[in-house]
């Protein structure tokens, strides 16, 4: 396995999703303790997983539960309610990712790093492992003292 990336390059994902979260799903969320993790998920959750080529290689993965996904969905649907995550809520919550992601590219740019990005793939279910070439670390991010949504940085510089 992989090692973990630096400080340095693990700073424009945080930087990133609490950005995006705050413009597009007006949630503003503050970083829990990070910790080196293993892909396993146990109880049913929402996940979409974005992969990383260029200078860095790997996953980026964001899991919510269920109830989490809904709500980040309908904020980001301006309050419609979102009782299931259907086509609409889950293309959503895919475009949340992109723009992430997106964000996350233009600021590696800024350090004379190129990654492109790959389409989100969603995932949603119970009893999931993955796994994953370079190390995890997982980024807990905390809405309202709350955790809302993990964040799963699984890149490696090449």
């Amino acid at each position: 396995m992989k090692p973990g990336l630096d400080v340095k390059h693990i700073n424009p994902f945080l930087q990133s999703t609490m950005m995006i979260f705050e413009n597009a799903a007006q949630m503003k969320l503050a970083l829990g303790k990070p910790s080196v993790a293993v892909l396993d998920f146990p109880d049913h959750i929402f996940a979409l997983q974005v992969g990383v080529t260029g200078d860095l290689k790997g996953q980026v993965l964001l899991v919510m539960s269920i109830d989490n996904a809904k709500t980040v969905a309908s904020k980001m649907m301006f309050g419609m309610p979102v009782t299931e995550l259907d086509e609409m809520s889950t293309s959503a919550l895919s475009e949340l990712s992109n723009m992430i992601m997106g964000n996350t590219a233009t600021l590696f740019s800024t350090q004379s790093i190129r990654i492109d990005i790959t389409p989100p793939m969603v995932m949603l279910g119970t009893q999931m492992h993955i796994t994953s070439d370079a190390q995890a670390l997982k980024v807990p991010l905390i809405f309202e003292g709350n955790e809302l949504v993990s964040l799963y940085i699984c890149v490696a510089k090449e």
